[in-house]
């Protein structure tokens, strides 16, 4: 028996382990790459050798490749990633002969600002903004040869980011590899669309790079132990306990060669005791064993980087270590010899691994990290611009908070300048919940800046009340500032739907807010909101008349957040002047900052234009909305925009794969429980007109249990209406006189007969069925004095058709006839194709039954519309009445399109593919604006996407655009 001694230190050498197990993922990568363009995704947990396997790659891949990585907590810092990697590789702005489209990069660089051009006219929308931007982009990458671009870790990507990458994938210009941790991709990540639909000729890989085996083990090991043999017994233990992640092998080895626990014996490698030795069973505990046998210096260095995560230079790590310049270059270089440091090209280190920087961050001691962070924020404040989102974090974690609270203010602020709703609704939260013990006068005002454009977390708005409550009861807080609280307390409730208290809170705030301020004029326009049944139509005109008085001396700027809920108010008491504030907001752009409030114009518009029955202008406002709140990241505001999409193609008839789109929607738990409520009722009545009665039944119960107990009118209404419908089909007399008549008296109570179009319709057919004509009449002539001379053409319509029952009743064939055609006009003009049939469905059947057989031809004509639509059961009960007057129905379907693109559909994909606006599309294509707008609406309802953006590169992945194009 032979043995190698070890050396004096009681180690034995050890070096980095070379590439092992991934010869064929390597290979897999190199020929997508080869075939550029390409989108490679490698995933793999953390440790597992995604860095490793890229480094492979890179070392062999030709022409320049632009690197960046998602760092492992939100910044704000919009397309960061891509930023970082695109910085470094234009040496020379200037000379890269870059189009005036290049002048939308200067807010990402500003230190480009003298190379690049001038700054380019604002946008017409977000969206826009948002894909000139991208174009840009891709135009600097293009402009420096680069072939591929690498972002690593983009499970930790922003919105912005992952929709650029998307981007560049549909412009097919140069090849992606990505890598990420797929237990950390969320299931609606547009991560996940990255493969699912690319352009003709894109080369596709996808590489999941697992455990390395017993053999692979072996071998890993031998590489950092001079290539010797190591034993079967020491290979498989090392597999069990390390699971195969070849980081956690390496740290082991390192771990196990430091604690002299390895003996060369009999030709190769072995422990020495099979007994006691024990490999750590976790990463961060051989991370932390072998940190703990560096010298104090080195110690003290990695801890500094640890605190500041991203790559630091040397001055840095001199400032945050505390430690001298010379022992930190030393310390450097022993760190970065045993590995788990990584310098790159411009001299700058970081950990080599996540687990690695989390393991020896949470090892030290809090007081010397504290330290440490001090020192870094100190450091970073001389720096110009000061990166405001680093020094919050580092005087935070420092315990300083006085000045914490003003860079994450700032960064606050900045986050929502770049359109980084989330980021900067966050570090709000952080905010408010600190200044609740600290800085009480602070909390309303902050919370002020809160938009909740993107927030869709229940517990998050629980966790906001509770802050505000508790700051109430606050000693010291100032009047003005207790009503700021007040104020920003009842604007939450409502947001979750506790209207009486929300109410409450508001009016009491009124008082003590000064006059002339944002605050006061917020208050009272949301007073004036008829959003809950105790607060009469009467009562909200009275809060309405003061808010143009309020607003008079504000600045444009914030007179914006006043008139977006002015507007509201005015649309849902049905006055007609709320369309003269609506056309006025609608020529609104904004700063960054007032983006969510352009957002909230467009969902607000669109939910009031579906209320009234101006259906085309709702889908125009809510297309538009999709647009903004995708590119802004508005969460909140998005799933309203999209249930109410849900909701539109409901009503106009766009029923091609909405039932499965409600149902998705409705389970989906991103969206706010409101959105998920709207979504089941679409599915429900859906499930109700095509005949599967047990589940409709099952699906309106559940939202109408849900929406009744608030008493909340607006959004009561339409699911009793739908669910009293289905049980009068049933035969369930009393239980649709019942529910229909909660609904009817939540409507009169209020006053908001502008609510009346689905539910008093549905009652007056009750009633008469029940035989009381007396209350149906009764309920149409109070309709009608609650409408009195608006023109509404939704709830118009349903007035007609009532008033067409009671003729029918009455027994009036002919007016009963001509009023049934009157409704049925009214409701085609709006469009609600699905009630226009059934309106001339009842036409024809008063017409059989006074024996006029023109009856026939138009009950055929709504069973064929019936039958395009999908509603199964009206097509079958108008087919049955056919039957019974001697007529076989058949015939019918879908359009000769179906869900295929029609050729001018193409077209217009084709260039909204190439960046066009619609404006451009119009001229080029000899077409009406509108009629573009058309196009792309159905396009995108045919490939199922929901924005510009997805559309494009939906189309070209589907293959639905030639290569060419």
């Amino acid at each position: 028996m032979t043995a190698r001694e070890p050396r004096d230190t009681g180690t034995v050498p050890v070096s980095r382990p070379r590439f092992v197990g991934r010869q064929r993922d390597l290979a897999t990568v190199r020929d997508a790459l080869a075939q550029s363009p390409a989108v490679v995704l490698i995933e793999g947990e953390a440790g597992i050798g995604k860095s490793r396997l890229l480094r492979e790659v890179l070392a062999t891949t030709p022409g320049p490749a632009l690197v960046g990585g998602c760092p492992p907590f939100r910044a704000p810092y919009t397309l960061g990633p891509v930023v970082d990697a695109v910085r470094p590789a234009a040496d020379d702005v200037a000379a890269l002969g870059l189009s005036s489209l290049a002048g939308a990069l200067r807010q990402l660089f500003p230190e480009w600002a003298e190379a690049l051009p001038p700054a380019l006219e604002p946008a017409e929308d977000a969206s826009a903004a948002r894909h000139r931007l991208f174009r840009a982009l891709v135009e600097v990458m293009q402009a420096v040869e680069a072939t591929v671009l690498v972002v690593e870790d983009v499970h930790w990507a922003d919105e912005a980011t992952l929709e650029f990458l998307l981007f560049l994938v549909s412009q097919a210009t140069m090849s992606l590899v990505v890598t990420y941790r797929p237990e950390e991709v969320a299931a609606d990540s547009l991560l996940r669309r990255m493969s699912s639909g690319l352009p003709v000729g894109t080369a596709r890989a996808r590489v999941s790079l697992a455990a390395l085996d017993v053999a692979q083990t072996a071998e890993l090991v031998s590489s950092m132990l001079s290539d010797e043999k190591v034993s079967d017994s020491f290979a498989e233990f090392v597999r069990e306990r390390t699971d195969g992640v070849p980081l956690a092998i390496e740290e082991s080895v390192r771990l196990m060669s430091e604690r002299a626990d390895l003996l060369y014996r009999d030709g190769h490698w072995v422990r020495q005791d099979l007994a006691d030795i024990a490999v750590p069973p976790t990463v961060r505990d051989a991370v932390l064993e072998r940190t703990a046998r560096f010298g104090p210096a080195t110690l003290t260095v990695l801890r500094a980087m640890a605190v500041l995560v991203d790559p630091a230079d040397e001055d840095l790590l001199v400032a945050v270590s505390g430690l001298a310049p010379d022992v930190v270059r030393a310390a450097l270089a022993e760190a970065l010899d045993a590995g788990l440091l990584d310098e790159d090209e411009r001299g700058a280190v970081s950990y080599r691994h996540f687990l690695a920087y989390r393991a020896v961050y949470e090892a030290a001691a809090v007081r010397e990290r504290r330290t440490m962070h001090l020192r870094a924020a100190r450091h970073l404040e001389r720096s110009t611009p000061q990166p405001v989102g680093r020094l919050a974090r580092h005087f935070g974690e420092a315990g300083e908070f006085g000045e914490w609270f003003g860079y994450a203010e700032r960064a606050a602020d900045a986050a929502h300048l770049a359109g980084d709703e989330s980021t900067g609704a966050a570090l709000l939260d952080s905010l408010i919940t600190h200044a609740t013990t600290a800085a009480p006068n602070e909390v309303g005002r902050l919370t002020y800046k809160l938009t909740f454009a993107s927030v869709t977390d229940e517990h998050r708005y629980n966790r906001l009340i509770a802050a505000l409550r508790s700051t109430l009861d606050s000693d010291g807080l100032e009047p003005v500032p207790r009503a700021e609280v007040r104020a920003q307390l009842g604007r939450l409730l409502l947001h979750r739907s506790h209207y009486a208290e929300g109410y409450a809170q508001l009016e009491r705030a009124v008082p003590e807010l000064p006059r002339g301020s944002i605050q006061l004029a917020m208050t009272v326009a949301l007073l004036s909101y008829p959003g809950w049944v105790d607060r009469t139509a009467r009562t909200c005109r009275r809060w309405l008349q003061q808010v143009p008085q309020l607003t008079a001396g504000l600045p444009a700027t914030e007179r914006l957040r006043v008139d977006v809920d002015l507007m509201t108010s005015l649309l849902a008491l049905g006055e007609q002047s709320g369309w003269e504030v609506a056309a006025e907001l609608s020529t609104a752009t904004g700063s960054a900052v007032d983006r969510p409030h352009v957002a909230r114009v467009e969902v607000n518009i669109g939910d009031l234009a579906l209320l009234w029955g101006r259906n085309v202008e709702a889908r125009q406002r809510l297309d538009r909305a999709l647009e903004l709140t995708a590119a802004g990241q508005y969460q909140r505001l998005r799933s309203i925009a999209r249930a109410n999409l849900l909701r539109l193609d409901w009503r106009t008839g766009n029923w091609l794969n909405l039932a499965a789109r409600a149902a998705a929607l409705a389970d989906d738990p991103e969206l706010s429980p409101g959105s998920r409520r709207e979504a089941a009722l679409v599915a429900g009545a859906l499930d109700a007109a095509g005949g599967d009665a047990e589940r409709a039944t099952r699906r309106l119960e559940l939202v109408v249990d849900q929406t009744l107990p608030p008493r909340t009118v607006g959004i009561a209404v339409d699911p009793v209406a739908e669910l009293a419908m289905l049980w009068l089909g049933q035969g369930r007399m009393a239980d649709a006189l019942r529910i229909g008549g909660e609904a009817v008296e939540l409507i009169a109570r209020s006053g908001l007969w502008i609510l009346a179009t689905a539910p008093v319709p549905v009652h007056v057919e009750a009633l008469l069925a029940a035989r009381r004509p007396d209350e149906a009449a009764a309920l149409v002539a109070d309709f009608a004095a609650g409408l009195g001379e608006r023109q509404i053409p939704a709830p118009r319509a349903a007035l007609l058709l009532c008033r067409a029952m009671l003729a029918e009743a009455r027994g009036a064939s002919g007016e009963a006839a001509a009023r049934y055609e009157q409704a049925a006009t009214a409701w085609a003009a709006q469009p609600r194709p699905y009630d226009a049939l059934l309106a001339t469905e009842r036409r024809a059947r008063v017409l059989l039954a006074a024996g006029d057989r023109a009856g026939v031809r138009l009950l055929d004509e709504a069973r064929r519309g019936f039958a395009r639509l999908g509603a199964t059961v009206a097509k079958e009960r108008a087919a049955a009445t056919l039957r019974e007057h001697g007529v076989a129905p058949h015939g019918g379907g879908r359009p000769s399109y179906g869900d295929e693109l029609s050729p001018r559909e193409r077209e217009v994909v084709r260039l909204v593919s190439a960046g066009r606006t619609n404006p451009e599309i119009a001229a080029e294509l000899v077409l009406s604006r509108q009629t573009v707008a058309s196009h792309i609406r159905s396009a995108m309802r045919k490939v199922q996407v929901d924005s510009r953006t997805a559309l494009a590169v939906r189309a070209v992945g589907l293959g639905l655009l030639d290569a060419d194009e």
